[in-house]
């Protein structure tokens, strides 16, 4: 992953993207060159009263000094979108936190990109990475209209290697229509609203030989901590922790002292990400990928509990 780190950052431009979406720019207040990052990474956003939300980066890893983001204002979300709409001006600062990266563009021949809605925001560095690297690559992307659907023209310089699909025009996404053939070694990407995202890995589960990556800002299942209480051990210190029922491992830690960072609380940002020395953890993330999963060497400890412990933190 991305080093992290905690900036203040002054908005240094703000303008409407598409009917819902804003966009905004971010730079230093005094200029100064920002951490690196690489498609596919996302940030922190605090705005006012503590509200933590995740941003993918959508412009340019070239551009040092800055980082671009888009948000799509969430009538029935918890008012961090809803306050960046209504409240955040160019040349207010904020906190923002990251870069950080659970979503990497591999190397591969062929690429097919899917975005959803406000999915397209990391997919658009990868496209344009893959342009770069003269890879075979095509994106379809669907939104409820056009008129709600960011980067259009943009994304019209790529001519044919772009299908444009409004809902109100042409329907749901045809996945079989879009994946065509199975192209072994095509690396599949796709971001967007979780109904597109369990719908593509239904469809890519029938197709060996290409892989599929995806990220979600929301998690697959309702956040549940139920469960019998267990133990875990802050491998650094050797000092043991009772998490209860109902508790989560942040929250356990947290009550004796051992401060570690998280974000969304929900199993989908990858900031709580944590090692496992010992024990097998119970997995309820939507981050890791089955097979990082099957591992048990890590977890996400704000959602994540235990089958056999105690779970040794590597902390």
């Amino acid at each position: 992953m991305d080093r992290e780190t905690t900036l203040r950052m002054t908005v240094v431009d703000r303008r409407p993207l598409a009917d819902g979406v804003v966009g905004l720019v971010l730079a230093s207040p005094d200029q100064a060159v920002l951490p690196a990052w690489r498609p596919g990474a996302h940030v922190d956003l605090e705005p006012e009263g503590g509200l933590v939300r995740q941003y993918s980066l959508c412009g340019d890893p070239a551009n040092a000094d800055r980082w671009d983001v888009a948000v799509l204002r969430v009538e029935d979300g918890r008012g961090g979108s809803a306050w960046i709409h209504d409240k955040l001006e160019a040349g207010d600062e904020l906190k923002v936190r990251g870069p950080r990266n659970r979503f990497e563009l591999e190397p591969a021949e062929s690429y097919q990109f899917i975005a959803g809605g406000i999915g397209i925001t990391p997919i658009l560095p990868m496209i344009r990475a893959a342009e770069m690297a003269g890879a075979d690559w095509r994106l379809s992307y669907g939104g409820r209209s056009l008129s709600t659907m960011a980067f259009l023209p943009e994304l019209a310089t790529y001519r044919d290697r772009v299908t444009i699909l409004p809902q109100d025009e042409t329907g749901i996404l045809d996945l079989g229509e879009l994946l065509g053939e199975p192209a072994p070694g095509r690396r599949v990407y796709c971001c967007g609203p979780e109904g597109l995202l369990a719908a593509v890995e239904r469809a890519m589960s029938e197709r060996p030989g290409e892989s599929l990556h995806v990220e979600r800002f929301s998690p697959k299942e309702p956040v549940d901590t139920s469960g019998t209480a267990f133990e875990v051990e802050v491998a650094s210190t050797g000092q043991r922790v009772t998490v209860h029922e109902g508790q989560s491992i942040i929250d356990a830690l947290g009550e004796v002292g051992v401060s570690v960072d998280f974000s969304c609380r929900e199993g989908t940002c990858g900031t709580c990400e944590t090692g496992v020395l010992d024990g097998v953890p119970e997995h309820r993330d939507s981050v890791l990928t089955a097979e990082e999963q099957a591992g048990n060497d890590c977890m996400m400890i704000c959602v994540g509990r235990c089958v056999r412990g105690p779970l040794v933190l590597d902390l």
